[in-house]
């Protein structure tokens, strides 16, 4: 199955708001973590250490299913990211062997 990943950068409450939407984002984020097909997420720190954006990288059966998961994700739709980009991803390194 393809990796994708979500790139999501905070807007100017971004860290105000993750506090009151941080438990419907992990559970939205459940069911796809269940099935195996997170490889990772977590926050994007800025150079003080503060969560200033998200990167989720996952498996979905296609760019239009992984575009439609993230347009449901909480930090998406209640305006903590100011912007987020789904993108296909390739994992190469560590590979086989590795």
């Amino acid at each position: 199955m393809p990796h994708y990943m979500i790139l999501g950068r905070d807007g100017a409450r971004g860290l105000e708001l993750r506090k009151l939407h941080r438990e419907a984002h992990l559970a939205n984020l459940k069911p796809v973590a269940d099935a195996g097909r997170v490889i990772h997420a977590g926050p994007v720190l800025d150079d003080s250490g503060s969560p200033c954006g998200s990167l989720i990288v996952f498996e979905a059966e296609s760019l239009e299913a992984a575009k439609g998961f993230a347009a449901t994700d909480p930090y998406v739709t209640q305006g903590i990211f100011e912007s987020h980009e789904v993108l296909e991803t390739k994992i190469v390194f560590p590979g086989p062997g590795v």
